[in-house]
Protein backbone atom coordinates (compact mmCIF):
# COMPACT_ATOMS: atom_id res chain seq x y z
CA UNK A 1 0.00 0.00 0.00
CA UNK A 2 1.34 3.07 -0.59
CA UNK A 3 0.88 5.97 2.37
CA UNK A 4 -1.68 8.67 1.71
CA UNK A 5 0.19 10.56 5.08
CA UNK A 6 3.90 10.12 6.18
CA UNK A 7 5.38 12.16 8.88
CA UNK A 8 8.97 11.18 9.69
CA UNK A 9 11.06 13.14 12.08
CA UNK A 10 8.69 15.94 12.97
CA UNK A 11 9.65 18.38 15.55
CA UNK A 12 6.97 20.81 15.90
CA UNK A 13 6.18 24.04 17.78
CA UNK A 14 4.03 26.61 19.26
CA UNK A 15 6.50 29.60 19.82
CA UNK A 16 8.95 28.59 22.16
CA UNK A 17 6.96 25.28 23.25
CA UNK A 18 8.10 21.97 21.67
CA UNK A 19 4.96 19.69 21.64
CA UNK A 20 6.26 17.13 19.02
CA UNK A 21 9.68 15.15 19.64
CA UNK A 22 11.25 13.68 16.51
CA UNK A 23 7.44 12.19 15.89
CA UNK A 24 6.61 9.52 13.04
CA UNK A 25 3.62 8.12 11.63
CA UNK A 26 1.80 6.80 8.50
CA UNK A 27 -1.21 6.25 7.26
CA UNK A 28 -2.06 4.14 4.26
CA UNK A 29 -4.60 3.72 1.51
CA UNK A 30 -7.78 2.58 3.25
CA UNK A 31 -6.49 2.30 6.55
CA UNK A 32 -8.37 2.73 10.00
CA UNK A 33 -5.50 3.95 12.31
CA UNK A 34 -6.20 5.38 15.68
CA UNK A 35 -3.84 8.06 17.69
CA UNK A 36 -4.31 7.46 21.52
CA UNK A 37 -2.81 8.67 24.59
CA UNK A 38 -3.29 10.63 27.39
CA UNK A 39 -4.26 14.49 27.51
CA UNK A 40 -1.52 16.89 26.43
CA UNK A 41 0.65 14.68 24.55
CA UNK A 42 0.47 15.88 21.84
CA UNK A 43 -2.28 14.37 19.57
CA UNK A 44 -4.08 17.96 18.22
CA UNK A 45 -0.81 19.07 17.79
CA UNK A 46 0.03 16.48 14.97
CA UNK A 47 -3.19 17.54 13.00
CA UNK A 48 -1.86 20.71 13.62
CA UNK A 49 1.44 20.25 12.43
CA UNK A 50 0.22 18.85 9.04
CA UNK A 51 -2.36 21.62 8.39
CA UNK A 52 0.52 24.42 9.04
CA UNK A 53 -1.44 26.25 12.34
CA UNK A 54 2.13 24.46 14.51
CA UNK A 55 6.02 25.06 13.73
CA UNK A 56 7.50 22.45 11.72
CA UNK A 57 11.54 23.13 12.74
CA UNK A 58 12.85 19.11 11.85
CA UNK A 59 11.51 16.70 10.17
CA UNK A 60 9.69 15.93 6.76
CA UNK A 61 5.73 16.00 6.11
CA UNK A 62 4.38 13.84 3.22
CA UNK A 63 1.25 13.81 0.92
CA UNK A 64 0.74 10.71 -1.57
CA UNK A 65 4.35 10.96 -1.43
CA UNK A 66 4.92 14.57 -2.44
CA UNK A 67 7.04 16.27 0.61
CA UNK A 68 5.09 19.29 1.39
CA UNK A 69 7.62 22.27 2.59
CA UNK A 70 5.11 24.64 4.14
CA UNK A 71 2.16 23.09 4.78
CA UNK A 72 -1.23 24.68 4.87
CA UNK A 73 -5.12 23.50 5.50
CA UNK A 74 -5.58 24.03 1.74
CA UNK A 75 -2.36 22.32 0.41
CA UNK A 76 -3.20 19.11 2.70
CA UNK A 77 -7.18 19.75 1.43
CA UNK A 78 -5.75 19.76 -1.98
CA UNK A 79 -4.05 16.44 -1.56
CA UNK A 80 -7.22 14.72 -0.45
CA UNK A 81 -6.76 15.26 3.10
CA UNK A 82 -9.35 16.71 5.61
CA UNK A 83 -9.93 17.01 9.43
CA UNK A 84 -12.96 16.65 11.20
CA UNK A 85 -11.62 19.39 14.02
CA UNK A 86 -12.05 19.17 17.55
CA UNK A 87 -15.11 21.33 18.64
CA UNK A 88 -16.40 20.76 15.23
CA UNK A 89 -16.07 24.23 14.17
CA UNK A 90 -19.97 24.49 12.37
CA UNK A 91 -19.68 28.42 10.88
CA UNK A 92 -22.52 30.38 12.99
CA UNK A 93 -23.55 32.18 10.70
CA UNK A 94 -24.09 29.69 7.83
CA UNK A 95 -27.04 27.21 7.28
CA UNK A 96 -26.76 23.55 7.24
CA UNK A 97 -26.54 23.48 3.56
CA UNK A 98 -24.34 26.56 3.17
CA UNK A 99 -21.61 24.59 6.00
CA UNK A 100 -21.86 21.46 3.92
CA UNK A 101 -21.23 23.35 0.67
CA UNK A 102 -18.11 25.19 2.51
CA UNK A 103 -16.60 21.31 1.87
CA UNK A 104 -16.94 21.21 -1.54
CA UNK A 105 -14.69 24.41 -1.87
CA UNK A 106 -11.09 22.61 -3.27
CA UNK A 107 -13.37 21.43 -6.04
CA UNK A 108 -12.11 17.68 -5.76
CA UNK A 109 -15.11 15.08 -7.45
CA UNK A 110 -16.21 12.03 -6.01
CA UNK A 111 -19.42 9.90 -4.48
CA UNK A 112 -19.93 12.62 -1.75
CA UNK A 113 -22.36 15.32 -2.92
CA UNK A 114 -25.15 16.97 -1.33
CA UNK A 115 -27.64 14.87 -1.55
CA UNK A 116 -25.42 11.78 -0.57
CA UNK A 117 -24.56 13.21 2.52
CA UNK A 118 -28.59 13.68 3.30
CA UNK A 119 -28.73 10.03 2.75
CA UNK A 120 -26.00 9.29 5.10
CA UNK A 121 -27.88 12.03 7.70
CA UNK A 122 -31.42 12.13 7.05
CA UNK A 123 -31.31 14.67 10.00
CA UNK A 124 -29.28 17.22 8.15
CA UNK A 125 -31.95 16.84 5.59
CA UNK A 126 -34.75 17.93 7.83
CA UNK A 127 -32.59 20.76 9.20
CA UNK A 128 -30.93 21.54 6.10
CA UNK A 129 -32.30 25.63 6.24
CA UNK A 130 -31.51 26.01 10.23
CA UNK A 131 -28.70 27.86 11.24
CA UNK A 132 -25.40 25.28 11.78
CA UNK A 133 -25.17 26.39 15.24
CA UNK A 134 -28.47 25.58 16.12
CA UNK A 135 -28.01 21.79 15.94
CA UNK A 136 -27.52 19.56 18.56
CA UNK A 137 -23.60 18.37 19.88
CA UNK A 138 -24.52 15.22 17.80
CA UNK A 139 -26.11 17.07 14.86
CA UNK A 140 -23.01 19.20 14.83
CA UNK A 141 -20.69 16.65 14.40
CA UNK A 142 -22.54 15.08 11.77
CA UNK A 143 -22.53 18.48 10.11
CA UNK A 144 -18.76 18.33 10.52
CA UNK A 145 -18.36 14.90 9.37
CA UNK A 146 -20.45 15.84 6.11
CA UNK A 147 -18.61 18.42 5.14
CA UNK A 148 -15.36 16.69 5.43
CA UNK A 149 -16.89 14.07 3.35
CA UNK A 150 -18.08 16.54 0.74
CA UNK A 151 -14.78 17.35 0.05
CA UNK A 152 -14.46 13.52 -1.58
CA UNK A 153 -11.06 13.33 0.21
CA UNK A 154 -8.99 9.82 0.70
CA UNK A 155 -7.88 10.37 4.38
CA UNK A 156 -10.31 11.94 7.21
CA UNK A 157 -8.31 12.98 10.25
CA UNK A 158 -11.02 13.06 13.32
CA UNK A 159 -10.05 15.06 15.96
CA UNK A 160 -12.05 13.34 19.34
CA UNK A 161 -14.99 13.10 17.16
CA UNK A 162 -16.86 11.90 20.45
CA UNK A 163 -16.26 14.78 22.52
CA UNK A 164 -19.13 15.45 25.07
CA UNK A 165 -21.18 13.24 22.89
CA UNK A 166 -24.42 10.34 24.50
CA UNK A 167 -22.84 7.14 24.11
CA UNK A 168 -26.59 6.46 21.31
CA UNK A 169 -24.79 9.17 19.39
CA UNK A 170 -20.98 7.30 19.99
CA UNK A 171 -23.31 4.23 18.55
CA UNK A 172 -24.02 6.01 15.19
CA UNK A 173 -21.06 7.96 14.72
CA UNK A 174 -19.15 4.18 14.94
CA UNK A 175 -21.60 3.24 12.06
CA UNK A 176 -20.78 6.05 10.20
CA UNK A 177 -16.87 6.27 10.55
CA UNK A 178 -17.20 2.17 9.30
CA UNK A 179 -19.49 2.76 6.22
CA UNK A 180 -17.13 5.35 5.41
CA UNK A 181 -14.28 3.55 5.31
CA UNK A 182 -16.13 0.38 3.68
CA UNK A 183 -16.38 2.64 0.52
CA UNK A 184 -12.00 3.00 0.46
CA UNK A 185 -11.73 6.77 2.49
CA UNK A 186 -8.85 6.09 5.44
CA UNK A 187 -9.35 7.33 8.95
CA UNK A 188 -7.02 8.64 11.33
CA UNK A 189 -9.04 8.73 14.94
CA UNK A 190 -7.86 10.40 17.29
CA UNK A 191 -9.86 9.43 20.55
CA UNK A 192 -10.45 8.63 24.19
CA UNK A 193 -13.19 6.52 23.76
CA UNK A 194 -11.72 2.94 23.53
CA UNK A 195 -14.83 1.87 22.61
CA UNK A 196 -14.85 3.57 19.60
CA UNK A 197 -11.62 2.89 18.80
CA UNK A 198 -12.27 -1.44 19.33
CA UNK A 199 -15.04 -0.69 16.39
CA UNK A 200 -13.61 1.17 14.01
CA UNK A 201 -9.71 0.88 13.55
CA UNK A 202 -7.84 -1.41 12.61
CA UNK A 203 -4.28 -0.74 13.97
CA UNK A 204 -3.49 1.77 17.05
CA UNK A 205 -0.42 4.56 17.46
CA UNK A 206 0.17 5.18 21.26
CA UNK A 207 1.72 8.86 22.04
CA UNK A 208 3.87 9.91 24.72
CA UNK A 209 6.14 13.28 25.06
CA UNK A 210 5.24 14.11 21.69
CA UNK A 211 6.33 10.74 19.97
CA UNK A 212 4.65 7.48 18.96
CA UNK A 213 6.06 4.88 21.44
CA UNK A 214 3.95 2.07 20.58
CA UNK A 215 1.74 0.65 17.80
CA UNK A 216 -0.23 -2.57 16.53
CA UNK A 217 -3.24 -4.16 15.42
CA UNK A 218 -7.01 -3.45 17.58
CA UNK A 219 -8.50 -6.79 18.34
CA UNK A 220 -11.91 -6.85 19.64
CA UNK A 221 -10.49 -8.81 22.91
CA UNK A 222 -10.12 -8.36 26.53
CA UNK A 223 -6.16 -8.11 26.36
CA UNK A 224 -5.75 -5.96 23.38
CA UNK A 225 -8.42 -3.49 25.03
CA UNK A 226 -6.21 -3.56 28.30
CA UNK A 227 -3.16 -2.74 25.87
CA UNK A 228 -4.56 -0.13 24.23
CA UNK A 229 -6.59 1.58 27.62
CA UNK A 230 -2.97 1.93 29.14
CA UNK A 231 -1.69 4.22 27.38
CA UNK A 232 -4.89 6.84 27.98
CA UNK A 233 -4.99 6.05 31.49
CA UNK A 234 -4.85 8.97 33.58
Amino acid sequence: MSALLNLHGVHAFYGAAHILHGLGLHVDAGERVALIGRNGVGKTTVVNTILGLAQMRAGDIQFGGVTIQRPRPYIAAQHGIVVVPQGRRIVANLTVEENLHLGAATGRKGPWTVPEIYKLFPILQERAHTPGTALSGGQQQMLAVGRALIANPSLILLDEPTEGLAPVIVDQLADIFNQVAAQGTALLLIEQNMSLVVRVAHRYLAMAKGAVVAEGPVENSRECLKDIERHVMV
